[in-house]
């Protein structure tokens, strides 16, 4: 009997021959990684940032702008300008994803030795997918009757963190919400121009960036004036990145460099076939162990868009 990739994630159980207990080896932990941050539309974009301590805090430093002063000879005015130091602060939550498979789906299934491979690079797509919609959509004040409850309260994701402190703009009285080109350019107005330096974007999720478009063909057809292909990839001149874990009601104006995900140590990915459980049931066990927490640099440097039809 073959196994299907869906019956893997759904019942979570897998094999193969002579494996030691403990760690992966370090080029398999490696790829793993790497195919974590990969599996994700965010993962090359932001910044990660490894710390010791589980709690603590990251430096920030500026410059003021217009510090220029006029020179005269062979005089010191005594001016003098420091960098503005200030700081973040983030505490790093440890989450764990373990999945099994039998040594009897590993001898029966037409992948052989290397379904494995298959199951590990599927958990590892799904962290990735996990960890990102965490870093979006965490919220520890999630009600418990909420069916994803005990995912979402694991930690306060980026959007809940610009609720308070950044640039709200809130669309849900103005137009009902409907998309237009007013809520690109009334979010822009929004952010103090230092920041507007060629590197914000636009986070939407792939409906959201749809639904404009459509807009876009609709404005098109009822005007009858040729459609701007920069208009629709880069609404005043920026750029979509299309997140799928992005609510479709919500967006963000943001440096993606401008979200960090702290991490204390390393990914550790863990399996054995030994023990009284997995010599009973004939099973191998596996453990990723990771600890994160996301955190934004600069939240006046960030425009949440929210109440979007």
């Amino acid at each position: 009997m073959t196994i299907t990739n869906n019956q893997i994630l759904k019942d979570g159980a897998i094999t193969t021959s002579s494996i030691t207990s403990g760690l992966l080896n370090p080029e398999q932990s490696k790829q793993f990684i790497q195919q974590t941050f990969e599996a994700t539309a965010l993962g090359g974009l932001i910044r990660k940032e490894m710390r010791r301590a589980k709690a603590g805090e990251i430096d920030k430093i500026g410059i003021d702008s217009r510090i220029l002063r006029k020179k005269t000879e062979d005089t010191d005015d005594g001016y003098r300008q420091k960098p503005k130091f200030d700081k973040i602060e983030y505490s790093t939550t440890a989450v764990r994803l373990p999945w099994e498979i039998t040594e009897e789906s590993l001898r029966e299934n037409i992948e052989g030795q290397s379904f494995e491979d298959i199951v590990t690079k599927l958990m590892t797509t799904q962290l990735g997918i996990d960890l990102e919609d965490l870093y979006l959509n965490g919220d520890e004040e999630t009600l418990d009757t909420d069916p994803d409850y005990d995912f979402l309260k694991i930690n306060d994701g980026w959007l809940k963190q610009l609720t308070t402190g950044s640039h709200v703009e809130d669309r849900s009285a103005k137009d009902a919400g409907a998309i237009s080109l007013n809520v690109f350019y009334d979010a822009l107005s929004q952010l103090p121009d230092k920041y507007n330096d060629g590197s914000l974007r636009w986070l939407v999720a792939p409906s959201l960036k749809q639904k404009w478009e459509h807009y876009l063909l609709n404005e098109n057809i009822k005007n009858g004036g040729g459609l701007s292909e920069s208009i629709m990839n880069a609404p005043a001149s920026i750029p979509f990145v299309t997140v799928p874990r992005m609510p479709k009601d919500r967006m963000m104006l943001i440096n993606p460099k401008n979200l960090i995900v702290v991490n204390t140590y390393d990914v550790k990915i863990r399996k054995t076939v030994e023990g009284k459980e997995a010599i009973m049931q004939d099973k191998r066990f596996y453990v990723v162990h990771l600890d994160f927490d996301p955190i934004i640099e600069e939240k006046d440097a960030a425009v949440l868009v929210k109440g979007l039809a």
